[in-house]
């Protein structure tokens, strides 16, 4: 507490007027990946990797590509501070969210900059300049604080015209956390069945987007998409407050940015 107020009267700013387009410095951030080669024979940011987000291959025996899979990545940043030769480094962009599945897969083979396709036309823009947000926690806090961080005076998403609401009926997107296991599967469901149309579903943090370091597990916890329709995927764990205001900006307002 201390520290932010220092940092508040430091600042001299309470509420941050726009969001920026990086994040902090001392931030933890997801990674990207630049033009340089891969060292041959080196695997080392394969094997740190605690989610296996990533993989080498050799394309026709001749060039070693990589490939990361941010939606199981969880911003650990051991790749980045263990890569010798800079083919990864840190991504300190805000616009992390994502439409798609396939569009959270960096790849050397094709381009490390992927663009964010957000495929709604602003005339389709069915939320006008609001929407109301339910959170459904399936077994994350981490990203459960970040969406509570997105309320505080630092944030403030409320004067974006982004609210949370405690009934899923009067709720525009629902948000959802954590892996989703088994148990959670019909909770979810009954949840999204009580929204109205128009309705949206958000996969907030690694573990919504693709059960992150519990995929694939007895519990059967693979992410939302496995249950629910998601219309907005926000990697990282726990993404960054301004990442899941921005992300839901573009979702809001049905525009289709550049992130680099």
């Amino acid at each position: 507490m201390l520290k932010l107020l220092a940092y508040l009267l430091k600042e001299n700013v309470v509420t941050i007027k726009e969001i920026p387009p990086t994040l902090p410095a001392e931030t933890r951030s997801l990674p990207k990946l630049t033009e340089k080669e891969c060292a041959p024979q080196c695997e080392t940011c394969r094997d740190l990797c605690p989610t296996n987000a990533i993989s080498i291959y050799s394309d026709e025996g001749i060039k070693r590509n990589v490939d990361i899979d941010l939606s199981a990545c969880i911003n650990c940043s051991l790749c980045i501070s263990q890569c010798p030769t800079g083919t990864i480094v840190r991504n300190d962009t805000v616009k992390t969210a994502r439409s798609q599945l396939s569009e959270l897969i960096l790849s050397t083979a094709t381009s490390s900059d992927l663009v964010t396709s957000i495929k709604v036309s602003e005339t389709d823009n069915i939320f006008g300049r609001s929407i109301a947000c339910r959170v459904v926690s399936t077994g994350c806090s981490a990203c459960d604080l970040e969406i509570s961080a997105c309320t505080n005076p630092i944030f403030d998403m409320e004067r974006f015209g982004i609210s949370i609401v405690a009934s899923p009926r009067f709720a525009d997107v629902l948000l959802v956390t954590g892996p989703v296991p088994r148990s959670m599967h019909e909770a979810l469901k009954s949840c999204y069945m009580a929204m109205s149309e128009p309705r949206k579903v958000v996969a907030v943090g690694t573990c919504a987007c693709s059960g992150g370091v519990h995929r694939d597990g007895y519990t059967e916890a693979n992410g939302v998409a496995a249950v629910l329709p998601v219309d907005l995927f926000i990697p990282g764990c726990p993404p960054h407050p301004w990442s899941i205001v921005e992300g839901l900006l573009r979702l809001m307002h049905g525009k289709s940015t550049d992130s680099r």
